[in-house]
């Protein structure tokens, strides 16, 4: 079994075809997947999909058809959805005053990061999959195992 955590970057890529989609319906559809989020990147994957529709890459319709299989998904047992909690705020402040200075760490990225690290130091992770480069040059400074589905295989 492998232990993913998705950041929302990576984690929107199963609800809209975007680049990276195939690796990661791969990975989520492969029964010896253990699938994980943070509860926030369902607010984010909603407020992505909403910026889909605005920018017209999205009809309305397919973005709420979207959240009603984010939420199908959770309830279904597919992901489970990490509740971020006060640890959570304070890996996250450690991680803006670490990296903040020299480097883009934005706040839901902080909190994301620090939810995936306290999973693999509680050995619930093998690998953080996210689609964003810069927060996996950090994820990968902390000792995150990376993947990009962006990336080529």
């Amino acid at each position: 079994m492998t232990q993913y955590f998705f950041d929302t970057s990576a984690f929107t890529k199963f609800y809209h075809p975007e680049i990276g989609s195939a690796r990661v319906i791969a990975i989520v559809r492969d029964p010896a997947s253990i699938l994980q989020i943070a509860n926030l990147a369902i607010l984010e994957t909603q407020s992505a999909l909403a910026m889909k529709v605005r920018t017209g890459m999205l009809d309305p319709t397919s973005a709420e058809a979207a959240m009603d299989k984010v939420f199908k998904d959770i309830a279904g047992g597919l992901f489970l959805a990490v509740k971020l909690d006060a640890s959570h705020v304070d890996g996250a402040r450690a991680l803006v005053a670490k990296y903040g200075y020299t480097r883009r760490m934005r706040t839901l990225d902080a909190l994301q990061l620090s939810v995936a690290i306290e999973l693999r130091r509680r050995n619930f992770l093998d690998t953080f999959v996210v689609a964003d480069r810069l927060l996996a040059d950090v994820a990968e400074f902390e000792g995150l195992i990376v993947e990009n589905p962006e990336d080529l295989p």
